[in-house]
C-alpha cells in the first residue's frame, strides 16, 4: 500500500473499560509515534498495545465501514438480509454499482488514522519494536501476540470483501524525496497468500498468549480468541464463495482450528454462559438473554469490547459508552425509538419444538405470533403486552408520552386509525398507544437488552432530569462469543464429514435454552450422514442464535444465498463456476434464493370488532386502553396468560406493512461477492489491480484481479 508522505498519526484515545477492567486501560498518551527505546520498557510497550484496543476494538452500535464490523444495527449489510427492511446499494435493482459509489472498506484517506492500513502500520510498529527490544522473551510474546491478533483482524476484514489485498508485513516509513512514496506501493496478493499470512499471525498469537488473563485484564486477547478468529477465517475460506469446488481439505483445516479454539477456550474457563439454571429460566430464555449484560468474567465473551458508564463532561474523554440500549428502547421509555425487525424473520423463528413453523407439529398462529416459540424469540423481540422493565422514572418529566415508571413498564404497541382508508394501506401508519404516536414499531428488537427483570444492577445510568436515559451504558459487546465458536466448529465439522461432532455442538447450543434429549433437542433425526441437510440446520441455527449480532450478512455472503452462486460477473473465468455444492448453494441446502423476494413488516392493529376501533390521533382515543390484560412477565411466567392470548385473538389483527417498495425486489449483484476497489484507492496506489467485474480507472477497461486465483 502506498502512503504518500504520510505517517499515520493516531489521535489521543482513552479507553476505560468497565469497573472490573480499568487497570490496563487507564488514560493513554499518544504512543503512535515512538522511538525504539520505548519498547525496552514493558509498561511503555504495553501502552502501545493498549492503544490498539482503543483504536481497533469493534463498536457495539456503529454501522459497517472501513473500521467497524456490522454489529446488529440497520446498516447496509444487515438491510441486505431478512433481519431489516430497506434497500441498499447491494440489493437495489435500480442502482448500478461502480468504483465511484461502491462502499470503501479498503481505503479512506491518507491523513490521520482513517485507513485500515494505518491501523496495520501501528501493529507492525509494535511487532518490530518489541522484537528488537531488550524485553524478556515472555514479555515479548505477550505483547507481540496481541499485536498479531489485531493485524490479522484488520487484514481478514478486507480479505472477506476483496479476496486479495496488499500485505503490509513491515512498518512503512516514508522518506522525503523517495519518488513520492512510489517505492512503497505494494500490489495485491492472492487470497490464498493473504489467508496463509492471517493464519500464521493467529497461530503465533495463539501460541504466545495465555488461555486466560487475570481478572484486572479481562477483555484482553487470549489464546482461545486467537484460534477462534483463525477458525472463523478458515471457515470463510472453506465456504462456497472462496471454495467453489468444495475442496475437502479446507473444511478439515477449519475443523481442526475450531477444535483447537474450543479446547483452548475451555482450558481458560470459557464456555456457554448460564447452563446451570432452572428449566423455567431456559424455557423463557431468561438465562440466554441476561448473558449480554455480564461484564467481567463472562465465559461467553471470547472477543469483547468493554464499556463504562462514565458520562462525558467538559473537555474530558473518560467516557466510553455503549449506545445499544438507547437505540432499541421505545420512545415512551425515552429511548431513541427502537429498531424494527421484518415479518420475515419473525415468521422463520422456530416453534417451541425447535422446528421451523412450516414443518413444526406445533400450530403457528400468525396473529398471536408470540405463542409457543423458541425461547430465544422472547429475548430477541418485544411485542404487544410484554413487560420490558428498566431502572428509571420517565414520569418525572410530567409528559404524557412517558406513562410508566421503569419497574412497571409494559409495551402496548398496537395501532389504530383515524379512517378506514388508512387502515387498509400497507404504506400508512396509524397511531400508537401510550404516547408512541407515529413512532411505534409493530415489533421491537430486544436482543442484547439490559432488561431490569434479568439484571437488577443495570449497567446504564438512567437519569430523566438531565437527559441521559440509556445512553450512558457499560454493557459489553461480544464480537465473538462461545456459541459462535461452537457453530463455526459445527459447520466446519459438517464440511469435513465429522457429522456426529457437528450434531453434538448443535445439541449443546440448544440444551442451554431448554431443549432435551426427549425430542432430540428439536433437531431432525436424519441429520447424521446427510451433509446438505446438516449444513442447512447449522445455518438455520446461526440465523436464530446470532440474530442481530451482525453475522447474517457474512453467512449469506459465504454461502452466496442471494442467487445460489449462479450469477455471472462480466469477465469471470471458468474457475468461478460452482463445481461443488451441486452447482447451486440454495438448491443444495434446500432453501429459496433471497433475490426476487419482497420483505414485509407487521403491526398489530385494533380489530374492527372493537367498539370505536376507528379513533382520532390522540391518546384518549385508544379503544383498548381500558381492556388490556395484565402484561406478560417473561421471568416469572413461561407462557402468556389466557387473558393476553384472548386479547390477541379478539382485539387485535395482524397487518402487513411495507418495508421494501412494492415495485422493487431484492436484487443482490453477483459482483458484490468480491467488491471492487473504490476509485480513490486505485489513484493512491497505481499498482493495484481492479477486481474482475469492476471498471479499472487507472488502466481502463475492466478489472483483471482474480480473487480466487492461487
Amino acid at each position: 500500500m502506498m502512503l504518500k508522505k504520510n505517517i499515520f498519526i493516531l489521535s489521543i484515545t482513552v479507553l476505560l473499560f468497565n469497573r472490573c477492567s480499568d487497570v490496563f486501560l487507564q488514560e493513554k498518551q499518544d504512543f503512535s509515534r515512538t522511538t525504539e527505546f520505548v519498547y525496552n520498557d514493558f509498561h511503555g510497550a504495553q501502552s502501545r498495545v493498549d492503544n490498539l484496543y482503543a483504536l481497533i476494538l469493534p463498536s457495539a452500535t456503529s454501522g459497517v465501514d472501513w473500521k467497524n464490523v456490522s454489529s446488529g444495527s440497520a446498516d447496509d449489510q444487515s438491510k441486505s438480509t431478512e433481519e431489516y427492511g430497506g434497500f441498499t446499494n447491494f440489493i437495489d435493482p435500480n442502482v448500478i454499482l461502480t468504483s465511484t459509489n461502491v462502499p470503501g472498506y479498503f481505503y479512506q484517506e491518507l491523513k490521520t488514522q482513517n485507513n485500515p492500513h494505518g491501523l496495520i502500520r501501528n501493529c507492525n510498529d509494535i511487532i518490530q519494536g518489541v522484537t528488537a527490544s531488550t524485553l524478556s522473551e515472555k514479555e515479548k510474546e505477550l505483547l507481540i501476540g496481541q499485536a498479531l491478533f489485531f493485524r490479522a483482524w484488520c487484514n481478514l476484514r478486507m480479505v472477506r470483501f476483496y479476496g486479495g489485498i496488499p500485505l503490509i508485513k513491515e512498518r512503512q516509513d516514508v522518506i522525503v524525496g523517495d519518488d513520492e512514496g512510489l517505492s512503497l506501493s505494494i500490489p495485491r496478493s492472492s487470497a490464498k497468500e493473504c489467508m496463509e499470512f492471517i493464519y500464521d499471525d493467529l497461530q503465533k498469537a495463539g501460541e504466545y498468549l495465555p488461555v486466560r488473563w487475570s481478572e484486572s485484564d479481562f477483555g484482553r486477547i487470549t489464546s482461545g480468541a486467537a484460534f477462534a478468529l483463525q477458525g472463523r477465517a478458515k471457515l470463510l475460506y472453506a465456504s462456497p464463495v472462496f471454495n467453489r469446488s468444495d475442496e475437502s481439505s479446507r473444511w478439515e483445516d477449519a475443523y481442526l482450528s475450531n477444535k483447537t479454539a474450543i479446547s483452548r477456550l475451555e482450558e481458560g474457563g470459557f464456555g456457554l454462559a448460564f447452563l446451570d439454571v432452572s428449566q423455567n429460566e431456559k424455557i423463557n430464555g431468561s438465562n440466554w438473554g441476561k448473558m449480554f449484560s455480564v461484564t467481567s468474567g463472562n465465559p461467553e465473551a471470547v472477543f469483547v469490547t468493554l464499556y463504562n458508564n462514565v458520562k462525558q463532561s467538559g473537555n474530558t474523554n473518560l467516557n466510553k459508552n455503549n449506545g445499544w440500549e438507547q437505540s432499541i428502547r421505545p420512545s415512551n421509555a425515552h429511548g431513541s425509538g427502537g429498531k424494527t425487525p421484518t415479518a420475515t424473520i419473525i415468521d422463520l423463528f422456530p416453534m417451541s419444538d425447535g422446528k421451523r413453523p412450516v414443518s413444526s407439529t406445533v400450530e403457528y398462529n400468525r396473529n398471536a405470533f408470540m405463542l409457543n416459540r423458541d425461547p430465544r424469540f422472547y429475548q430477541t423481540f418485544a411485542f404487544t403486552g410484554v413487560r420490558w422493565a428498566f431502572n428509571g422514572d420517565p414520569t418525572s418529566l410530567n409528559v404524557i408520552q412517558y406513562p410508566y415508571k421503569g419497574e412497571s413498564y409494559a409495551l402496548w404497541n398496537y395501532a389504530w386509525y383515524s379512517n378506514q382508508s388508512d387502515l387498509e394501506k400497507s404504506n400508512t401508519s396509524g397511531y400508537g398507544a401510550d404516547g408512541l404516536a407515529n413512532s411505534y414499531r409493530g415489533v421491537y428488537i430486544r436482543k442484547r437488552s439490559d432488561d431490569y427483570d434479568l439484571n437488577n444492577s443495570p449497567l446504564y445510568n438512567y437519569n430523566a432530569s438531565v437527559g441521559n436515559f440509556f445512553e450512558v451504558s457499560a454493557a459489553p459487546y461480544m464480537e465473538i462469543r462461545f456459541a459462535e465458536v461452537l457453530l463455526n466448529f459445527a459447520e466446519s465439522a459438517c464440511g469435513a464429514g465429522h457429522y456426529s461432532e457437528a450434531i453434538n455442538a448443535l445439541k449443546d447450543i440448544r440444551r442451554r435454552v431448554g431443549y432435551t434429549e426427549e425430542n432430540n433437542f428439536g433437531l431432525d433425526t436424519d441429520l447424521d450422514g446427510n451433509r446438505q441437510k446438516l449444513f442447512d440446520a447449522i445455518l438455520y441455527e446461526r440465523q436464530i442464535e446470532l440474530a442481530y449480532e451482525g453475522k447474517r450478512y457474512d453467512d449469506m455472503h459465504r454461502w452466496m444465498l442471494w442467487d445460489g452462486g449462479t450469477g455471472v460477473v462480466e469477465g469471470q473465468p471458468s474457475t468461478w463456476n460452482l463445481t461443488g455444492f451441486g452447482g447451486n448453494t440454495c438448491t443444495y441446502l434446500g432453501v429459496e434464493p433471497f433475490n426476487g423476494k419482497i420483505r414485509e413488516g407487521l403491526e398489530l392493529r385494533v380489530a374492527n370488532s372493537v367498539d370505536g376501533y376507528i379513533g382520532g390521533a390522540s391518546p384518549d382515543k385508544d379503544p383498548l386502553k381500558d381492556l388490556r390484560p395484565a402484561p406478560w412477565n417473561l421471568k416469572t411466567s413461561v407462557s402468556p396468560s389466557a387473558e393476553l392470548i384472548d386479547f390477541y385473538q379478539t382485539k387485535l389483527v395482524r397487518k402487513a406493512k411495507d418495508v421494501d417498495p412494492n415495485d422493487r425486489v431484492i436484487t443482490y449483484k453477483p459482483k458484490c461477492y468480491f467488491l471492487g476497489l473504490r476509485d480513490n484507492a486505485q489513484r493512491n496506489n497505481v499498482t493495484l489491480e481492479q477486481t474482475i467485474g469492476w471498471e479499472d480507472i487507472v488502466r481502463g477497461g475492466m478489472g483483471t484481479f482474480d480473487p480466487l486465483a492461487e
